[in-house]
């Protein structure tokens, strides 16, 4: 009797898991075909940075920043922000947004003189999250949470920042109402920069990262003493002939005359983004050499 009952007990256990093997492995394809691609630059492009920043912060910045982010790396958290974006939460669904980039149309109408340190407002660009980010960050009485939110901020925002349409036109939306090709697949100019240009190296993050990385001091110095004023600047400039789009159909032609830009733009945001946190947490990081000099 216990022997017919534990065989019956066996076998509709053994068909339970054999469903829901193939349950979870419907679910999984399902996931695979059906997930749309959020690598927001992409998450390789914001992972550069971040892995590009960690090789130049100072020993004691380094202890700092990792002391905040609750055993993350660094590499790691500069997509969080782009992440958190799926939070139902009404400041990641309405208000993050916004901190994320900078639209001028013209660059006669961009006012600087609206943005100082230390920021307490509430920002509504990317420029003033910035500058809101370092205020946390450099306020002594700032929460632990506080920080930690704000350093995780800064670590993708530094990043958005040099990529070109970033600093977009409004009415496009930073080219994301632009439709191209790039080799014959379709899709828009934000999503190319974005993402696109960089996935075509085929490479990944560290590996990009170690390629393109410098020991140059002049060079490094050359970043670092700029400020988020001329980060701006240079995105908008380069966005202008981004713009420039002619037919829109991208080959081996676009990715010759782009990548050379694309790369100086992940090492200048890997170097001034170290800059930036060397600045905050080691005093002793001299401007214009470890830490940026001016923000």
């Amino acid at each position: 009797m216990f022997s017919i009952l534990y065989q019956a007990v066996t076998t509709k256990s053994n068909q339970l898991r054999k469903a829901l093997v193939v349950s979870i492995s419907v679910l999984t394809t399902a996931i695979a075909l059906y997930s749309p691609n959020i690598g927001a630059w992409g998450q390789n492009g914001h992972r550069i940075i971040g892995q590009i920043a960690l090789n130049h912060l100072t020993p004691i910045a380094r202890e700092r920043v990792e002391a905040l982010l609750s055993g993350d790396k660094l590499p790691e958290v500069t997509t969080w922000a782009d992440e958190m974006r799926s939070s139902p939460e009404e400041f990641w669904q309405k208000k993050s947004t916004k901190w994320h980039y900078i639209s001028i149309d013209k660059w006669q109408e961009f006012n600087p003189g609206n943005y100082k340190l230390p920021y307490h407002d509430t920002p509504a660009d990317l420029y003033a999250a910035i500058l809101k980010s370092v205020t946390v960050l450099q306020t002594p009485s700032s929460s632990t949470a506080d920080k930690e939110f704000y350093l995780r901020f800064l670590t993708h925002l530094i990043g958005d920042l040099h990529m070109p349409l970033h600093v977009g036109r409004r009415e496009d939306r930073g080219g994301n109402r632009i439709d191209v090709t790039f080799f014959g697949e379709k899709t828009n100019l934000h999503t190319l920069w974005d993402t696109k240009l960089i996935e075509s190296q085929n490479l990944s993050f560290r590996e990009f990262a170690e390629f393109i990385e410098t020991d140059d001091q002049r060079l490094i110095s050359s970043y670092l003493n700029t400020g988020v004023k001329d980060w701006i600047k240079e995105s908008y400039e380069h966005a202008q002939n981004i713009y420039d789009i002619g037919d829109g159909d991208f080959r081996w032609n676009y990715q010759y005359r782009y990548m050379p830009v694309v790369k100086t733009r992940l090492l200048q945001g890997g170097v001034r983004l170290a800059g930036v946190l060397n600045q905050i947490f080691d005093p002793a990081a001299e401007p214009g050499k470890k830490a940026i000099a001016k923000l």
